[in-house]
């Protein structure tokens, strides 16, 4: 064999050696390089987070500011000042404060009688509702005509009503009840209705291929389908209940929060009148969020799809 063959092979085997040793020193400088980049992933998923947080605290915070801005404004007389009003016109929060604690024994009572009137026309109204909308959509035709029908009652004022049930049912509970039933009934039919029959065609084709009945089809799909539709009608009929129990006291009624604030507003007791529509307004706020969690704790699943 000749001296260049010789030199020319040991030569191919140096190269031939060489590459192992630069692949491995390749593969060294990139697993080198990925914990870098998994330490810069973390570093933004956390500052990610920390801007979430952020957010999320803010948008917790900032109806309270608004509310304090709102608040101290009051009681240092700007909106007197804006809209030219007097003291006794509208009282500043301290002594709206100093009314509801002056007077706590009769404002707890008067509060617990307009919330018995609240809750007992709120439920009355909100199950007549349902069975209305449930019987409706059994007979999607002539139930919508029916519903559009039941709908026609919300044209009628409150303040209309509200001596019809009193000549009705008399000057006792039984009238604001019914006052705040005929108001809630009527957004719960309207609401749950729009849910029972606002089914995707294909799902009504599958139970109808499994043979199933009316009632199996409405307990396994309409219903659940319907329930976002049933607390979306409990929010609104909640908020509405509260008007139709104290603009029904306004009538004929010998306690109660619209009692008293009528009584007290032709007395010029301004304070004492705004402490009832605090107190009114408080008693909502609180029932509202009490039908709020009851929607979370029911079908918390439609909570991940709103947020989504």
């Amino acid at each position: 064999m000749s001296e260049g063959v010789v030199v020319n092979r040991k030569r191919d085997e140096n190269g031939t050696a060489a590459l192992p040793g630069s692949a491995s020193l390749s593969g060294s400088a990139v697993a080198a390089s990925v914990p870098g980049s998994e330490v810069q992933g973390q570093a933004e998923q956390g500052q990610l987070v920390g801007t979430a947080r952020k957010k999320w605290l803010i948008l917790r915070l900032l109806p309270w500011l608004a509310g304090i801005c709102f608040l101290a404004l009051w009681q240092f007389r700007l909106f007197h000042q804006l809209f030219s009003l007097e003291s006794y016109q509208l009282p500043v929060p301290s002594a709206i404060a100093a009314s509801i604690r002056d007077n706590a024994e009769m404002l707890f009572r008067y509060a617990l009688y307009s919330g018995m009137e609240m809750l007992g026309g709120f439920l009355l109204g909100s199950l007549l509702g349902a069975v209305a909308a449930a019987g409706a959509s059994f007979f999607p035709t002539s139930g919508k005509a029916g519903i559009a029908v039941m709908s026609a009652l919300n044209a009628v004022p409150i303040v209309a009503l509200a001596p019809i049930m009193n000549n009705w049912f008399g000057d006792g509970i039984w009238s604001r009840i019914a006052v705040v039933a005929v108001i809630t009934m009527v957004a719960m039919a309207v609401s749950l209705f729009k849910g029972l029959t606002s089914i995707q065609p294909q799902y009504g084709e599958l139970l109808d291929g499994l043979a199933a009945s009316r009632m199996q089809a409405f307990l396994k799909l309409r219903l659940p389908h319907a329930m976002p539709s049933l607390f979306a009608g409990l929010k609104i009929n909640m908020s509405t209940s509260i008007i139709g129990a104290i603009v029904g006291e306004f009538f004929i009624a010998s306690q109660g929060l619209g009692y008293l604030l009528s009584d007290q507003i032709r007395l010029a007791n301004m304070p004492l009148a705004w402490s009832c529509i605090v107190i009114a307004a408080a008693l909502g706020i609180v029932l509202y969020e009490a039908v709020v969690l009851a929607e979370k704790r029911i079908i918390p699943w439609n909570r991940v799809r709103t947020n989504a």
